[in-house]
């Protein structure tokens, strides 16, 4: 558990720096990540499962929470804008939903033996995982890509991982040998209530309590983060409460950098290679590198919780993903940037149009 603190001090201390040289406010998401894991091996029984704090009952209720906002959050109009490159959208969700998994299964057959079998389990379930939102749509802003197709990309992986990833999740870990199986069914049912239904909801409200939401829409990014903060303590103190920690040392933590890397870097290269296969304009490219290799937070540890409650190695189960959203984001910031920067990017003008009501300044996880 100490290795996992420095290394996510490390990530912080590098991730504040460039915040700072751009002239930005430091990362305090990245800071509290930090905390909760440190909070979690000090006094796992304040955020553990029945804990003081119960984090499993409020949890539930933050759940339900931040995805009833990203229903209220997501404009329709945005969505009918990006419809017609179909080509694009068709290969940016099986970018995120067929060729990641196949990437697992290639690594694993060659590396799986030396792997622990839990952060095994844990890049798969991070190769399952849908893409982001709200940082996507933010980078092929900034890169002046194609916005529209990247809200409806981003947003139709949202709700396809609701049904796919807990499908393809149940492949790996109905078999897994710690004898935690999924109950396929059941497992979708649960995902559907605390994920899909107050999405739903929310785009049912949105006509209503439109107006509202715009005067609040600068505090949904807290509420988002909060919670995913209170999750993540919650994996981290259910793990060093059963004593899941003390097996592992600074491997696990080597493992899990390499291994993330192992994922984006080949992804942002396929993809560009693929787009440019297909003869993609540069503002479409833009879309197909940052949605296709994006994977989210912001549901990936809600979806865990969901998936996996109970399994004593929560937090080595989630480890993948908040290591790979750190990396993420810093390399594709750099690569937004440069994209701005090339004369062949779309014009300033082109990139702001149909953004919707998304935050793309918000940098959601």
């Amino acid at each position: 558990m100490v290795k996992v603190l420095k290394s996510l001090k490390q990530m912080a201390g590098a991730r504040m720096a460039s915040r700072k040289h751009q002239g930005g406010a430091a990362d305090w998401f990245l800071i509290g990540m930090v905390g909760a894991v440190a909070l979690a091996s000090i006094a796992p029984d304040l955020g553990r499962t029945g804990g003081l704090l119960r984090l499993d009952v409020v949890g539930n209720i933050g759940i339900f929470l931040i995805f009833f906002l990203h229903g209220m959050g997501l404009s329709t109009d945005s969505l009918k804008h990006g419809a017609s490159r179909w080509k694009l959208h068709l290969m940016v969700q099986l970018s995120t939903f067929a060729l990641f998994p196949l990437w697992w299964l290639l690594l694993n057959a060659l590396v799986g033996r030396f792997i622990p079998h839990d952060l095994l389990l844990g890049f798969f379930y991070l190769a399952v995982l849908p893409s982001t939102v709200s940082s996507s749509v933010a980078m092929t802003a900034l890169a002046r890509g194609n916005v529209a197709a990247a809200v409806l990309n981003a947003s139709l992986s949202t709700l396809l991982g609701v049904v796919l990833t807990p499908l393809l999740a149940s492949l790996v870990f109905s078999g897994a040998a710690d004898g935690q199986a999924m109950d396929v069914g059941d497992t979708m049912l649960r995902v559907a209530q605390m994920l899909l239904l107050p999405f739903v909801l929310g785009q049912l409200l949105r006509p209503v309590v439109g107006a509202w939401f715009q005067k609040i829409k600068a505090w949904t990014t807290k509420v988002d983060r909060t919670v995913i903060l209170l999750l993540v303590l919650s994996a981290f103190s259910d793990s060093v409460a059963d004593g899941f920690w003390s097996q592992h040392g600074l491997s696990l933590i080597v493992m899990t950098t390499v291994g993330v890397c192992l994922f984006l870097f080949p992804f942002l290269w396929l993809t560009k290679r693929i787009a440019k296969t297909l003869n993609f304009p540069v503002e479409d490219e833009i879309v197909a590198v940052f949605c296709g290799s994006k994977k989210t937070l912001a549901s990936g540890v809600p979806m865990a919780k969901l998936l996996f409650a109970g399994n004593p190695a929560m937090g080595v189960l989630v480890l993948p993903i908040m290591f790979y959203h750190q990396l993420q984001l810093f390399v594709c910031a750099v690569m937004a940037k440069r994209y701005a920067e090339r004369g062949d990017a779309l014009t300033p003008s082109r990139s702001d149009e149909n953004t919707g009501d998304i935050d793309c300044q918000g940098q959601q996880p």
